[in-house]
């Protein structure tokens, strides 16, 4: 059977910078440092998916391809998890267990692609009884209402659940950020599923970089997403 990851010997500091850099890189921590086990032999991929994965976009995914021509391609992107296109030129899947670093950038993509359609409503739409204002300046509005205290206090009933389920991942019990959340009944079978994790990790990325465009583009510009679409203003 397969080995658990080891516990982390790395001092404090060069895990607080790890994790810095982690968030710069979308692969952010939202658990607690000490569950961050040394990569190794145990940071491959768990899963059993196939090394390759061919759909009918014609977007070749797996141990083919390799993100950065003419670099070796990182030992703990072995082409395993879906998605993977050999892209870590900071080396953390080298340092940290991939099952960690994959459940951390599903887990910021989800709230990524959740904030980017919340970002654009907010633009259209406006509760009763609430100021119409830009999303950007809604959100300094309501914390300075009370309202970053609610945020902070349900983000942390939910990261409850995450940390739990984040200790069953590193054990084995669960592939990273599998909650076997399917109202719909969308993954009819393997192929099905495989497909919609590849979709789901496609959108994720992108949101993650979108929502911080949407944010610094209100900053330089004072022009919404749906504004500037109609009113481009360069920076020039």
């Amino acid at each position: 059977g397969r080995s658990k990851p080891e516990p982390s010997s790395f001092p404090f500091t060069m895990l607080r910078s790890a994790v810095a850099f982690a968030c710069v890189a979308s692969a952010a921590a939202f658990a607690p440092s000490a569950v961050l086990p040394r990569a190794g032999a145990t940071a491959r991929a768990t899963r059993t998916a196939p090394s390759m994965q061919l759909y009918q976009e014609g977007v070749l995914q797996g141990i083919t391809v390799n993100a950065i021509p003419k670099a070796e391609r990182p030992p703990g992107l072995d082409g395993t998890y879906v998605g993977d296109i050999g892209f870590d030129p900071l080396g953390f899947s080298s340092i940290i267990d991939m099952r960690w670093l994959r459940e951390a950038e599903l887990k910021h993509g989800r709230f990524a692609m959740l904030a980017v359609l919340g970002f654009i409503v907010q633009e259209l739409y406006t509760f009763p009884f609430f100021p119409k204002m830009a999303p950007v300046d809604a959100h300094d509005y309501f914390v300075k209402q009370g309202g970053g205290s609610q945020i902070i206090f349900w983000i942390s009933f939910v990261e409850l659940f995450g940390v739990v389920a984040l200790f069953e991942t590193l054990q084995g019990k669960r592939e990273p950020g599998d909650f076997a959340f399917d109202p719909l009944g969308l993954a009819k079978d393997e192929a099905t599923l495989e497909r919609y994790r590849l979709a789901e990790v496609k959108h994720a990325r992108l949101a993650m970089i979108a929502i911080g465009g949407f944010i610094h583009q209100y900053w330089v510009t004072k022009q919404t997403v749906l504004e500037q679409l109609g009113n481009f203003k360069s920076l020039a």
